[in-house]
């Protein structure tokens, strides 16, 4: 039976390229019924689109991340927007902001994020956010610039319970990622607080492995251990979970056929 949507995935990356015809047939087997391969940059963007175009399984995100924003043409942005218009294009991302790494500066990273947020109104599509220590001025975009209003998701959820405590205020969803299952994982007490209608899952393949298999490159397939998790901690079955959060994905994701 199909269970779930694996909302964030990167299967464009080499990683993948000796077995992801594989590795998207393992995950249909293990109860996947959609994946979105998210774009980080024109490049991957495109072979977002044909991975798209390829699998059934398989949609895409396209966009232009926070920490590959540096010194961007203007010719980058036309192409994001023409990819943006595929029919299996379902948002745009992965975008936002990246205060860790910061390859680019702040400035820079907010006004490549509201570019493409432009996209996103424009072709009524949501947003894949991408958030690392940049909780305030995320936050302050996403009031201030109407953003609530695009809707879409923060993604690999991440900060205090104050700060989902103003997410969810917003129109946006919330997701997390394998590393709900680590050891004494910081974000067990922000999936109680999350309502499940609100609730995305994700891999964010092939990072962030889910235990018992930390150590190897994740993969959709894996998302089945991250779901058993939080439905442990909303104390629902893992089915009721699954199709609570597919419900979900398919009405952000207005253009995720299944």
């Amino acid at each position: 039976m199909e269970l779930f949507v694996d909302t964030h995935a990167h299967l464009d990356f080499d990683l993948f390229d000796e077995d992801r015809e594989i590795v998207i047939q393992r995950a249909i087997k293990n109860g996947v019924a959609a994946i979105i391969t998210i774009g980080v940059d024109v490049e991957s963007s495109k072979k977002a689109v044909e991975l798209a175009e390829k699998y059934a399984t398989v949609f895409a995100a396209v966009g232009i991340h926070p920490t590959e924003c540096a010194d961007i043409p203007d010719r980058d942005f036309d192409l994001i927007e023409e990819l943006a218009n595929h029919e299996k294009v379902v948002a745009i991302g992965e975008v936002g902001l990246d205060y860790y790494h910061m390859r680019a500066p702040k400035e820079i990273q907010k006004n490549v994020f509201l570019y493409q947020v432009h996209f996103a109104e424009k072709l009524g599509l949501p947003l894949i956010i991408h958030n690392r220590e940049a909780h305030e001025d995320i936050y302050d975009l996403i009031k201030s610039k109407n953003i609530s209003e695009i809707g879409g998701v923060l993604h690999s959820f991440s900060g205090e319970i104050s700060f989902l405590e103003k997410i969810l205020l917003t129109d946006f969803y919330i997701s997390f990622t394998g590393n709900i299952t680590f050891k004494n994982s910081k974000s067990e007490e922000l999936v109680k607080e999350t309502p499940l209608e609100r609730l995305l899952l994700e891999t964010d393949s092939p990072f962030l492995t889910p235990v018992p298999l930390r150590g190897k490159r994740n993969e959709p397939g894996f998302i089945i251990h991250s779901a058993k998790k939080i439905a442990e901690i909303k104390q629902i079955e893992v089915e009721e979970l699954g199709e609570i959060t597919t419900e979900n994905a398919k009405r952000l994701f207005k253009k995720l056929d299944i």
